[in-house]
């Protein structure tokens, strides 16, 4: 034979060909999760929800406070307010400031004990408005000293994992469920409408906990959805007070 005729060239490997190919979309996800996060690249709505929310919380709140009937009813309302304004507008300076670790580390402690915070104030006027007064100041007590302990909680452990922390906020937001008989007595709308706004934080809490789903990395994802879910909630829970209060 002769040496110089072309030789046949070797088949390819089964490797060789995928070399080129395009890496699985679920590997191309992964992977711009885990960049974002290390070059701290928020999507585009991140924060922005809460920023919005935060003054019609706080105009809502002041207009319910000024028709609340008594006294005592706008001290209760005026809590409630209160912890929502907080909840809103320290999660909207927390989310779109890009902080310094330091202010980064407070911010983030402010902005989780909040939730501790809005899950009692929400509790205060309604527990007070529809419920027997002895039964209140039971319920109060509760759903406070909880609330603070909470608050204790995220303050002292910050890195605490969502797996822990998540299911203790569903935990503190199901401390009434024993007194729902009582509430649908007293007002079947408002109570209607607590079981609805509490649906909806526990399922933003799911979300939340779970990482999932993720619309766009770029735009609207998780967070997003929780922070959407949780104004939702907010507002059901607000028509509830103010059914409660003006009655």
């Amino acid at each position: 034979m002769n040496s110089d005729s072309p030789q046949a060239s070797p088949a390819p490997r089964p490797e060789d060909r995928n070399a080129g190919a395009d890496p699985e979309p679920s590997a191309v996800d992964d992977a711009a999760v885990r960049l974002a996060e290390l070059l701290m690249i928020k999507p585009k709505w991140r924060g922005w929800i809460h920023t919005v929310t935060a003054p019609l919380a706080l105009a809502a709140g002041i207009l319910l406070v000024a028709l609340a009937p008594t006294p005592d009813r706008r001290i209760t309302t005026a809590i409630y307010a209160s912890t929502g304004v907080l909840l809103f507008g320290v999660s909207a300076v927390y989310h779109r400031g890009n902080w310094s670790p330091r202010v980064k580390l407070v911010l983030k402690r402010l902005d989780h004990t909040n939730i501790m915070l809005v899950i009692a104030g929400t509790y205060t006027p309604l527990a007070w408005t529809l419920l027997e007064r002895q039964q209140a100041v039971v319920l109060l007590w509760v759903i406070w000293a909880g609330a603070i302990l909470g608050v204790l909680f995220r303050l002292l452990w910050t890195d605490a994992p969502r797996w822990l922390y998540v299911p203790i906020y569903i935990a503190l937001g199901c401390g009434a469920l024993f007194y729902l008989p009582q509430f649908f007595q007293a007002s079947m709308p408002a109570a209607v409408l607590v079981c609805v706004g509490g649906v909806l934080y526990i399922t933003g809490a799911v979300f939340y906990a779970l990482k999932k789903p993720n619309f766009s990395y770029h735009h609207f994802g998780f967070h997003e959805l929780f922070h959407a879910l949780t104004v939702f909630a907010f507002a059901a829970h607000f028509v509830a007070i103010a059914l409660a209060v003006l009655a």
